[in-house]
């Protein structure tokens, strides 16, 4: 699929009203298939670096199937049988995406923001702990163990959304998964980032009913406040 123009895609996808400026804004309606998504980022790269293409902020479903990142290791692949396994090319270890997962890809052409990597995984864990604190929970950062988590009734932590990014001549591409309301027993056939030990919940598990759209609409509303060039997080 190429998201340089709509009608190249088979998934259904809405154009989002513009909450950042330049920055487009799309959401695929379907569940988009992995390699189709890496094609689709691999062709918008390309374009911003060309100066043909805005930035961009995909927001998707794909159906069931696991990621293995650049430090994957082959033992924290639990059932290789389950769900299809794709190489994301991505930061990290093994990770599930499926239904009921919001996943959001960011195109940002970080030369025009500030070239700092570290900064800018700073701010995609900052987005998202904001826009869940709009739903009253509270996602933490935590020193020895990537993504976000959070503390469950009884002191168990467990992690609510993934992180994983990629860089190419400092435009970013992969991104962020939050768990609103997938079968976390999918989660079952891997170590989620190599990180055993502590366990995977959602906005479902934790009691509350916030949809998909109304997710959306916290990213959109939060992500000014943190990726304004002026922000420093």
């Amino acid at each position: 699929m190429g998201l340089l123009g709509a009608s190249a895609s088979t998934t259904p996808e809405r154009r989002a009203p513009d909450a950042a400026g330049a920055v487009e804004w799309r959401i695929s309606d379907g569940l988009v298939p992995y390699p189709e998504a890496l094609a689709a980022m691999e062709e918008r790269v390309a374009a911003i670096r060309a100066e043909e293409a805005p930035e961009l902020v995909w927001l998707l479903e794909h159906p069931p199937l696991y990621t293995a990142g650049t430090s994957a290791r082959g033992q924290d692949l639990l059932a290789p049988r389950r769900f299809p396994v794709f190489d994301a090319g991505r930061g990290g270890q093994y990770t599930y995406h499926g239904p009921g997962q919001r996943v959001a890809y960011l195109m940002l052409d970080l030369q025009r923001r500030k070239p700092d990597l570290r900064r800018y995984i700073r701010q995609l864990e900052e987005w998202v702990i904001r826009a869940l604190a709009r739903f009253d929970v509270r996602g933490e950062r935590r020193p020895d163990r990537i993504g976000i988590w959070v503390v469950k009734p009884g002191g168990q932590e467990a992690k609510i959304a993934a992180i994983g990014v990629r860089v190419r001549r400092w435009v970013t591409y992969h991104g962020v998964a939050i768990n609103v309301d997938p079968d976390l027993e999918h989660f079952d056939g891997i170590v989620p980032c190599g990180i055993s030990g502590f366990g995977v919940t959602s906005l479902a598990d934790l009691g509350l009913t916030a949809t998909m759209p109304e997710l959306d609409a916290a990213l959109m509303a939060t992500f000014e406040e943190v990726f304004a060039p002026s922000q420093v997080a």
